[in-house]
């Protein structure tokens, strides 16, 4: 299989403090990969790191492409869409507004019309509510927006953080059933950050497991899902 994202000897620090040491993993094209650990371990700041949002060093390669030193709006470009924990809607701007944005750096307007139904048979409830504020959406709502809304890049790579955070068991698993769906279907690659390790393990090919800024453990999700020792040293269930 053809590597898209390589990340070699990971550093990255705020100010004086370092979060991670020396992380080093790849994630295949069309996977979809999941990075697990508790609170504080350092997933988000992997995240942001790829996207040049936090003071790093090390080597990291999309598609062959070095990704060091470019600036967040051009690593965007390279086809890396990045839905932070939180969400990150428009609150003012209806649902379609918002989808509409996460095209704004496409000139293919037949293209984002279509798109933008191809969002709506994702997540149906969207096209329910496409003339209403996003910030008048529920928790679970503005979840799928904000993840139909990096969709609209057409990204090859979509970097997920926490994306049950606060919502319901059952809008969780919805959410990540459809999430496999667009793996599956539309060949975009997945990279999700989770505390949910058990759901996280369902969903995923591979699964590296992140404490104070080290990959403890990776391997096969299914394998790591399936042995009970492992789960419970490093995932705690």
């Amino acid at each position: 299989m053809t590597t898209l994202l390589n990340v070699k000897d990971l550093r990255a620090y705020y100010g004086q403090v370092q979060a991670l040491h020396g992380l080093s993993f790849s994630l295949n094209e069309g996977s979809l990969t999941t990075l697990l650990g508790a609170n504080g371990a350092g997933k988000t700041t992997t995240l942001r790191a790829i996207c040049n949002m936090v003071r790093s060093t090390g080597a990291i390669e999309f598609d062959g492409k070095p990704l060091s030193n470019r600036s967040t709006e051009n690593i965007v470009r390279f086809g890396i869409a990045h839905v932070p924990q939180g969400r990150g809607t428009f609150t003012t701007m209806t649902v379609e507004e918002n989808l509409q944005l996460g095209a704004i750096t496409r000139k293919d307007s037949a293209g984002i019309v279509s798109d933008i139904e191809r969002m709506y048979a994702h997540f149906p409830v969207l096209k329910q509510r496409h003339t209403q504020q996003a910030g008048t959406l529920s928790g679970g709502e503005q979840q799928m927006l904000a993840v139909a809304r990096a969709l609209m890049l057409r990204p090859r790579l979509m970097l997920l953080d926490e994306p049950s955070f606060g919502l319901a068991p059952l809008v969780v698993r919805d959410l990540f059933g459809i999430l496999g769906k667009i793996n599956r279907e539309d060949k975009v690659s997945i990279l999700v950050v989770e505390q949910n390790a058990q759901l996280a393990l369902e969903l995923a090919d591979q699964a590296y497991v992140i404490e104070t800024g080290r990959i403890v453990m990776s391997g096969n999700a299914k394998d790591i899902a399936n042995n009970e020792e492992i789960r419970k040293s490093y995932l705690g269930y």
